[in-house]
């Protein structure tokens, strides 16, 4: 069973910059896609960013609200995922769940990190 764990979450002024990481218990990363959802309070989970390597080559996806501001990656050394987060808003406090999708029906999420930015 893949396992993953997030940390880096916590509370930050508008403006501001967190990293987050997802540590994963396997090296999973040239079969799996890497992402991250959030959840704000009251709302359904969505989807933020994506990361994809194929071979050397790697493929990222990130929600319009967030493009520019945040980034993606991974280092394999380590088994890990990191989502940069910077020029933060309010808008973007939440839980924040790191995933791995490795088939149509295999999906792994983690426990989930708070973000709680502030005005």
């Amino acid at each position: 069973q893949v396992q993953l764990v997030e940390s880096g979450g916590g509370s930050v002024q508008a403006g501001g910059s967190l990293k987050l990481s997802c540590t994963v218990s396997e090296s999973i990363f040239s079969t799996c896609d890497m992402g991250w959802y959030r959840q704000a309070p009251g709302q359904e989970r969505k989807l933020v960013s994506v990361i994809r390597r194929s071979d050397t080559t790697y493929y990222r996806y990130y929600a319009d609200s967030v493009k520019g501001r945040f980034t993606i990656s991974q280092d394999n050394t380590k088994n890990t995922t990191d989502l940069q987060m910077n020029s933060l808003k309010t808008d973007d406090t939440g839980i924040y769940y790191c995933t791995a999708q490795c088939s149509a029906s295999q999906y792994y999420w983690g426990q989930g990190t708070q973000v709680t930015v502030s005005s």
